[in-house]
């Protein structure tokens, strides 16, 4: 007995990467980050989650003289000593090692769990269903958080296994009974390239991550939003053959590829999230919240490009 998951499943994990990024948290694995010098004039964050770690500026001086001075005789140096308490302070700063390690942690065990959702949603449907909900809430919960959880992070690694395990097995099953083999290598390997090629772009500066991207990235992010939550309703009246309107031939197709752009370019706000954290000097801790938002991309840009593939095979039939 199956549960219909095609419509719902990539929009519900959308619905987490909407809130992450757009809060952002942001995250990502991002070795070409530190190849040029940050200053922390230069990276003012308009991301809330990392505002906190902005050092406040002395006002009205040119010279750190001047604004030392005026410190101390208004009663205002205890902020330097704050902003100290609010990042690592004397402990440990996050660095893109960190971020490396933790994201490696929660992707061992996503795998580890994709192979428990894909043999047990068979059997236990319902698994999916829970999974699905609980990854929800867990992950705005990790998004929010003053102070991130790796016990929330790994746990949502855990759910995010099971529901990426689940699709990938319902999704082979219809490839298949289109003849059409290899779906999950190649949905793999295809995030793989779109993350190499978003960090290419990000590292040679292709694509700038500035106010007007991300401006022009809510508006997608929301605009393919609403058409995902019409999809899921049309699917529920048989529109697209229980797919919604990604099963509405080259238009289905044409909407599928855009979703997997959408969460492609995530990927960039990710990096700039991360980049921005290590120039502000969080702590090492945030290295999992940059971990989870990584997670969350690349499932997200995984499940549509499995999506995309698997109507792209039924419909050749």
């Amino acid at each position: 007995m199956w549960v219909q998951i095609p419509p719902g499943a990539p929009f519900l994990l959308f619905l987490v990467d909407f809130w992450v990024e757009q809060t952002p948290v942001g995250s990502s694995c991002k070795p070409i980050l530190m190849t040029y010098p940050v200053t922390m004039a230069s990276m003012e964050s308009r991301n809330p989650v990392l505002k906190r770690y902005e050092k406040p500026q002395g006002a009205g001086f040119a010279y750190p003289e001047g604004q030392a001075a005026y410190s101390q005789a208004t009663g205002e140096a205890a902020t330097s000593a704050d902003f100290e308490t609010i990042t690592a302070g004397a402990g440990l700063r996050m660095t893109l090692n960190d971020v490396i390690v933790k994201t490696g942690v929660v992707f061992v065990v996503t795998v580890l769990f994709a192979v428990v959702g894909w043999n047990l949603v068979e059997t236990m449907p319902w698994i999916f269903l829970v999974s699905v909900f609980a990854a929800l809430g867990i992950g705005l919960a990790n998004s929010f958080m003053r102070k991130i959880s790796p016990a929330l992070v790994l746990l949502y690694a855990v759910l995010e296994g099971i529901v990426v395990g689940a699709v990938s097995n319902l999704y082979n099953t219809i490839a298949l009974q289109s003849g059409y083999e290899g779906l999950i290598l190649q949905a793999v390997i295809g995030t793989m390239t779109a993350f190499g090629v978003m960090l290419f772009v990000y590292n040679t500066g292709l694509i700038k991550v500035d106010g007007r991207f991300k401006k022009v990235m809510l508006v997608a992010m929301i605009s393919y939003a609403l058409i995902a939550v019409a999809s899921l309703i049309g699917s529920m009246f048989g529109v697209g053959g229980g797919w919604g309107f990604y099963g509405v031939g080259w238009l289905g197709l044409i909407l599928c590829a855009f979703g997997v752009l959408i969460a492609a370019f995530t990927l960039l706000l990710d990096f700039e999230a991360i980049k921005q954290g290590i120039a502000m000097g969080a702590p090492e801790r945030e290295s999992w919240r940059m971990a989870f938002g990584l997670l969350v991309s690349l499932v997200w840009l995984y499940l549509e490009i499995l999506r995309f593939l698997a109507i792209a095979a039924s419909s050749s039939r």
